[in-house]
């Protein structure tokens, strides 16, 4: 205990601001690796619906970008967040 009481002595409000601000932004990051899961599945998707119907594959690709695109903004909130939190916080 005593030392517990030693380190956090040291401690200033703003290093522990600081200290929380970039955990709290590699946390907002994490979200990028379900999104890049996510969107292997919906290639891997398309490449197994074209392969059952190559007369499909325009619609097929249509739909698989604008998928992606929706996915990609989950990982690009998460990035804007922890931008925030790094240099605003």
């Amino acid at each position: 205990m005593l030392f517990l009481n030693t380190a956090l002595q040291g401690i200033t409000d703003e290093g522990f601001v600081s200290g929380i601000s970039a955990i709290a932004a590699a946390l907002a990051m994490l979200p990028g690796v379900s999104v890049s899961l996510g969107q292997g599945k919906i290639g891997a998707e398309a490449v197994a619906a074209v392969g059952r119907q190559p007369q499909a594959k325009s619609e097929i690709l249509q739909t698989m970008i604008v998928g992606q695109g929706i996915t990609e903004t989950a990982a690009i909130y998460g990035m804007v967040v922890a931008f925030v939190l790094i240099f605003f916080g």
